[in-house]
């Protein structure tokens, strides 16, 4: 994965391979049931599918611009890589979710104090 930032805005540009499964290749590192972060991607190459925490499942391609919110998992479809630039989850992802709360705490504290 790599990251950009321009302003407040995090781009994302991350590649998974043929195989990669969000709830085998990250939860064991979030230790979260799905992954929370919302999504806002570009599609460049190759087919992801999304499967929400309700069953309901969607599958993204080439030029397609998609929003994912929280709460969901994703797995590569198929042997082509996929390419996605992501503009909203991808400064949190793959984040342990204790470090993730902990940052959020201190930026409280922080902003509670000015």
């Amino acid at each position: 994965m790599e990251l950009a930032t321009v302003g407040t805005v995090a781009f994302g540009r991350a590649n998974f391979e043929p195989g990669w499964k969000w709830s085998e290749s990250v939860k064991p590192i979030v230790k979260t049931e799905y992954c929370e972060a919302p999504h806002v991607q570009y599609h460049v190459s190759g087919r992801l599918r999304i499967r929400m925490a309700d069953g309901s499942e969607e599958e993204f391609g080439p030029g397609d611009v998609g929003t994912t919110p929280p709460g969901h998992d994703a797995w590569v479809v198929g042997d082509e890589p996929v390419v996605v630039i992501d503009i909203s989850g991808m400064k949190e992802y793959a984040k342990p979710a204790a470090k993730k709360g902990a940052r959020k705490l201190a930026k409280r504290k922080t902003k509670k104090k000015r």
